[in-house]
């Protein structure tokens, strides 16, 4: 049974940092591509940052140079390291994994950017 869970959200202030991390059961994990995406209410589900299963990363304009991905292939983890977040940062977070047809997602994790 495939797991992806996803912790390290919550409350922050504007400037203020976070960390993601999600957690992959029931995969090779070294297979697989890792993402985060993220959604708010109304709005399509877009990708903030994935990582391939050789260690490239991609990055959505709007969080380059504030976020950070990276996996743990030994703990089989991906975190998501964010920096100088901003209101617009307010979302659902998602983990993904996907390899070929298999694309498996997590529950999310809510982080909350606000004064």
């Amino acid at each position: 049974q495939v797991q992806l869970v996803e912790s390290g959200g919550g409350l922050v202030q504007p400037g203020g940092s976070l960390r993601l991390s999600c957690a992959a059961s029931g995969i090779i994990f070294t297979h697989y591509a890792m993402g985060w995406y993220r959604q708010v209410p109304g709005k399509q589900r877009e990708r903030v940052a994935a990582i391939t299963s050789g260690g490239i990363t991609i990055y959505a304009d709007s969080v380059k140079g504030r976020f950070i991905i990276s996996r743990d292939n030994a703990k089989n983890t991906v975190d998501l390291q964010m920096n100088s977040l901003k209101f617009e940062d307010t979302a659902v977070y998602y983990c993904q994994s996907k390899w070929g047809p298999y694309d498996y997602w997590g529950q999310g994790t809510k982080v909350t950017v606000s004064s």
